[in-house]
């Protein structure tokens, strides 16, 4: 039996992402399986204290770990690129590479792929983070072509306090984006509940809903030669990354 390991870098802070992952990938039993490895990540703002936690040398330790576990993929299960930008993304995913031999990939570079296969051009966003970070997310879309015509956030920095706000919160925002007829929906944020919330706003809006952790997991098992259309019940992403 060949198993596919996926290896996730983790904000130390996120309480959301891991559960959300596992469950996603319960179907593979033990054809496929997820690990973990955290790096500091408190507080998500444009404080030089912020950005310093996005540093190389603590991710690529925390890189180098998984990649003793075996693992085909080291994916950063993150979003700072949304507001640094994807270049950041790009080079660590390189230095990844290099450090360890394993393939790399990220959160934000999964949402990039999924967008240019859609042609996407007009989005919601929906996060919890301030406006200084949205405001950043916002722009780095429009260089990208792709233009925000309705947003949501809840100006919040603690990374922890992000997996409190309740499903329901959550989902009220996205109904409040939908309102715009957006193309698609992206729910940006690790440990945010939006990922279960999913499948059933997307039968309410007719809009695809596409959350942070959810895009990772879809990306990577297509990456590491699983079958994300196996996963049901947690949204459309898995379909779209199908194939």
């Amino acid at each position: 039996m060949t198993q596919r390991r996926v290896g996730m870098l983790t904000p130390s802070s996120n309480t959301v992402l891991e559960p959300y992952t596992s469950a996603m990938f319960a179907p593979f039993g033990e054809t496929g399986s997820v690990h973990y490895a955290r790096f500091r990540v408190v507080e998500i703002s444009m404080s030089a204290a912020s950005q310093n936690q996005f540093a190389l040398d603590p991710i690529l330790e925390a890189a180098e770990r998984l990649a003793e576990a075996r693992v085909d993929l080291i994916a950063w299960n993150g979003t700072s690129a949304g507001w640094l930008g994807l270049d950041t993304d790009r080079e660590l995913c390189a230095r990844i590479e290099a450090a360890t031999g394993v393939r790399a990939f990220s959160t934000m570079l999964a949402y990039d792929e999924l967008w240019r296969a859609m042609g996407l051009s007009r989005l919601g966003l929906v996060t919890p983070y301030l406006a200084e970070i949205q405001n950043r997310i916002v722009a780095n879309y429009a260089g990208q072509g792709v233009e925000v015509v309705a947003e949501e956030h809840l100006e919040t920095s603690e990374n922890f306090t992000f997996a409190e706000v309740t499903p329901e919160r959550v989902a009220e925002l996205v109904r409040r984006v939908a309102m715009a007829k957006p193309e698609a929906i992206a729910i940006i944020c690790t440990n945010f509940r939006g990922a279960p919330l999913a499948q059933a706003l997307e039968a309410e809006t007719g809009i695809p809903v596409i959350d942070s952790v959810s895009v990772t997991a879809a990306a990577t098992m297509r990456l590491v030669g699983l079958d994300p259309s196996r996963v049901t019940g947690w949204g459309s992403v898995f379909a779209r990354f199908a194939g």
